[in-house]
């Protein structure tokens, strides 16, 4: 597993791609401590369990991938 940032809050997950469809995200806090958009989310009434990510996780893990920081497995 790789660190990755997210690109707007600075939060650090740790991340593995196993094919372009399949990605693992392990956190390393409390998603909604660290998280804002998960912690709005959970202040909604949403469990935090449930909340699969964020867009800007999301956009800053595939710029990792484009720019070869962050492996494909099966690529």
């Amino acid at each position: 597993m790789r660190p990755v940032q997210c690109g707007v809050c600075g939060n650090q997950v740790l991340c593995e791609k196993f094919s372009a469809a399949h990605t693992q995200i392990q956190w390393t806090e409390e998603a909604a401590a660290v998280c804002p958009i998960i912690a709005e989310r959970v202040a909604a009434g949403e469990l935090s369990a449930r909340v699969r990510g964020c867009a800007p996780l999301r956009a800053s893990i595939d710029v990792e991938v484009a720019g070869g920081l962050l492996e494909v497995a099966d690529a």
